[in-house]
Parts: C-alpha cells; structure tokens; sequence
C-alpha cells in the first residue's frame, strides 16, 4: 500500500559544464542520452556559442557575428533537444573565455537550481583550447561555491557530485587518461542524429564516430569476453578528478 503523504522521490540530476555550444555533444553526448532515457534530468550550461573560434565554416561562407550565435545557439538546442536535455546559454564569449565572478556567480546559481547528483565538464589540461580549462576552473570553483551555506546567492546547498571530465580532442596532449569506460551503444544512434545537428562542425562527425568505436573496443578488451556486450560497442571515455565513494570494491 502506498503512503499518499510520503514524499516523491527526488528526480536524478545531471549537469554539463561545457565550453563551447557543440562540445557536450562531441564528448558527452552518450552519457546525456543514457541519463535522459533513465528519465533523469539533464541540464547543460553552455559557456559561449563558439562563435569565434569553432565557426571557421561559417565565417567563410561570409556570416556576420550575430548570424554565427543564432545559428550556433539553433543547432546547440536542436542537438540538446535530440539528447532529451534541457540547455541554458550564458553568451560569455569565446576565443577567449574569461573567467570572471559574476560568471562564477551564475554557474552557482545553475547548481543550487539544478542539485545536481552528476557533475560532466572538461578536464584541466588543453594546450589546443584555452577555453576548456577556463570552463573547467569555473564548473570546479562553482561547484565548491554553491556548497557552503554563506555563499550569497538564492537556492538551496548542494552536496558534493562526484565530477567526471570528458575527453578532449587531442587526449594525448592534455594529459588525459580514460579512467571510466561507458557503454552508449543502446543510444549511439540518438547521439549520431545530435551530432548531425552540428553541421557549422560537419568535419568532426567522422572524427568521434571513429572515436567511440575505439574506445568501444577498450570497454570490451576491459570488460572480459562473456559479458554479451554487442559485437560493435560504443563508449565514450571519462575520467575522476575526485576519489570514488564506495561500500565494497567493484
């Protein structure tokens, strides 16, 4: 018998700092579409359009600034939309993303908002892209931030998500190691039709298609051989800037 009184179980949260109005699709695509298909809410705080600097196609087909946002920000909420996710513009500007405070102070404002249990962002190191790193200090400080009680701002404390960075373009040059393996081939196809959204990128969706099958071979070599994994898994490959938590070793 049900108890009409008791409380709803609260909804599970993920929140993606990214850069860049294609990057969560790139890198994190698969982990949104699996948490959304989990009936789980997923929001994304997209930094800047990427208007600058990951619009070459469009600046050559002659486009004017404001075209580049509005175009960026139409495929940013086609490709979020695609992947059952919600996401919020901050129009910081790109090339370069500086960080400053009142930034800072809106990120907070989106983790108290959104209570987050999942933390996806980018890792510390990128010599290619100095914005990865300057939305990688913010998403950490703002995460600290948005814990402590006297930290002005509305909302209620977060807890402490455990953070995973997704991988970056260049893993080998930014110090990047996958630590954690995740199996997205139920939702590839999901992420497949977000990436094709992102057609100002058109160059790189054979780039991560070649990607996630790589890295799908290294969740099978890991995983062992009789787990009934599917002849051609998909992964996308994460790693942990804080400890597990953990009851047993598994």
């Amino acid at each position: 018998m049900t108890n009409g009184n008791a409380p709803a179980t609260a909804r599970r949260s993920t929140l993606v700092v990214t850069a860049h109005a294609g990057d969560f699709v790139w890198r994190a695509g698969g982990a949104i579409a699996l948490a959304a298909a989990r009936g789980e809410k997923v929001t994304i705080a997209c930094l800047t359009f990427g208007e600058r600097g990951e619009s070459a196609k469009a600046w050559r087909e002659g486009k004017k600034l404001d075209e580049i946002k509005a175009l960026r920000r139409d495929e940013a909420e086609r490709a979020a939309a695609t992947l059952g996710a919600e996401v919020r513009f901050f129009d910081a500007g790109d090339y370069p993303l500086v960080p400053t405070t009142g930034l800072t102070d809106e990120l907070v404002a989106v983790y108290r908002d959104t209570q987050p249990d999942v933390v996806l962002t980018h890792p510390v190191e990128d010599p290619y892209n100095g914005d990865h790193p300057a939305a990688n200090r913010m998403a950490l400080e703002a995460r600290v931030l948005a814990q402590a009680t006297g930290y002005p701002g509305e909302g209620e404390i977060i807890g402490a998500p455990p953070v995973f960075y997704f991988e970056p373009h260049q893993p080998e040059m930014s110090g990047f190691k996958p630590e954690v393996l995740l199996d997205i081939t139920e939702v590839w196809d999901t992420k497949h039709k977000a990436m094709e959204c992102l057609g100002a990128q058109q160059h790189l969706w054979d780039y991560y298609t070649d990607l996630a099958v790589r890295r799908g071979v290294q969740l099978k070599r890991n995983a062992g051989p009789n787990l009934g994994l599917a002849h051609k898994t998909m992964a996308e490959a994460y790693m942990r800037p804080y400890p597990q938590i953990a009851k047993e070793l598994a």
